[in-house]
């Protein structure tokens, strides 16, 4: 047997970089048992973290940039291993050589677009509001009672500009005074960030900052999880802290307030996917069910895998920039045990679940079984 001694400084960059509780790891293999991706193809994170707690790491592999960051895994491991961060310490570190597989290379130039631009497709920052044209938005101004933060894909993806417009026109509905910031926004930096770039995280990051507190911004409403997860907990780093809320809180308050009513009927039998960031990460699982309970007709069933056991789409961690092949994908898992229920839709509050289960459904030609919808798109028809 081959014996191989530890490489201290691998180990120590690993450490600088955010991974220390690799060392806490004692090898029980809890963590492989809940991965995804086991559901589609063999992956060890047992052995990543292993192979990191002797500096080990292979900055090359496609391993390394295989974890969608959905913490089923710390939610098992009795040591508490943070492996979501020992995962981003090591992409961090084969960021700072400039080292991406075949599957990651796109990372470079999301990077080159979130540095320009602030949005990693790179368009025109000052387009950024062009989603919201003829339905009464306006600029942000101070006192204003809430900002509306679409985030990126529903700023310019043609797909998500529809939940930005359905969450738009349910604010109006309710009277909500809003307004968005446009091209004075930057992406959350949430995915550049678990992708491994901390330092164009930090950089979008203060000037978001910045932009908030010029215009007296002190409520955030977002329509991803991702961005709801970073405002609320890696935004606080900076040493400010912003009231932050996501679409399908806000619109549940709104109902059970009053302010919003629901006049429509929606005779659909649909089902509901708990997105890993709102869920899993943040505890959001409930406001999302009483919304679509509230909603006359509306029959709600629910998938095996839900609330904390929800089944990551496999965006997350910056996946959502990498390639997956398609018979890899875990969306493919969850849409056909959507259509096993009998759901005509599935629901969701996730721009990045959306876009993957959307992606399945015209690959598998899914499109005649079953719809995918933001909450908000639900709603926009039955207020």
């Amino acid at each position: 047997m081959e014996t191989v001694a530890p490489f201290k400084e691998v180990i120590d960059e690993i450490k600088e970089k955010g991974g220390d509780a690799v060392k806490l790891c004692y090898q029980c293999g809890k963590c492989d048992t809940v991965c995804p991706w086991n559901r589609v193809r063999q992956f060890s994170m047992r052995k990543l973290i292993r192979e990191a707690t002797f500096g080990l790491t292979e900055i090359e592999s496609e391993e390394i940039w295989r974890c969608t960051t959905c913490g089923k895994c710390h939610q098992l491991c009795p040591r508490q291993v943070k492996q979501i961060d020992d995962m981003v310490a090591v992409r961090r570190m084969a960021t700072g050589y400039g080292v991406f597989p075949a599957g990651a290379k796109l990372i470079r130039s999301i990077s080159a677009g979130l540095t320009s631009q602030g949005n990693p497709f790179n368009e025109n920052r000052q387009n950024r509001a062009d989603w919201a044209q003829g339905l009464s938005v306006r600029p942000f101004a101070e006192g204003m009672e809430v900002l509306y933060f679409p985030c990126c894909y529903s700023s310019y993806d043609p797909r998500l500009k529809k939940v930005a417009q359905a969450t738009a026109r349910v604010l109006n509905k309710a009277g909500v005074d809003f307004g968005v910031l446009g091209s004075s926004e930057n992406c959350c930096g949430e995915s550049i960030r678990k992708a491994g770039n901390e330092e164009l995280f930090k950089r979008l990051a203060r000037e978001n900052i910045k932009a908030f507190i010029d215009n007296g911004v002190q409520k955030i409403l977002v329509s991803s999880p991702h961005c709801y997860h970073t405002f609320k907990n890696e935004y606080p780093e900076f040493k400010v802290n912003f009231e932050v809320v996501h679409t399908s809180q806000y619109v549940f308050e709104l109902i059970s307030e009053g302010r919003l009513q629901i006049s429509q009927e929606y005779g659909k039998k649909v089902t509901y996917h708990d997105p890993c960031y709102l869920g899993r990460h943040n505890g959001v699982y409930d406001a999302p069910r009483e919304t679509l309970k509230r909603i006359p007709g509306l029959q709600l069933v629910e998938m095996a895998e839900k609330r904390e056991n929800s089944l990551c789409c496999g965006m997350g961690g910056g996946r959502i920039w990498m390639e997956t092949p398609k018979s890899e994908r875990f969306s493919n898992i969850r849409m056909d045990e959507a259509i096993g229920l009998g759901a005509e839709e599935l629901v969701t509050a996730c721009p990045y679940c959306i876009t993957n289960f959307e992606d399945t459904s015209a690959v598998l030609d899914y499109a005649e079984a079953i719809q995918v919808k933001d909450i908000t798109e639900i709603l926009q028809e039955v207020v």
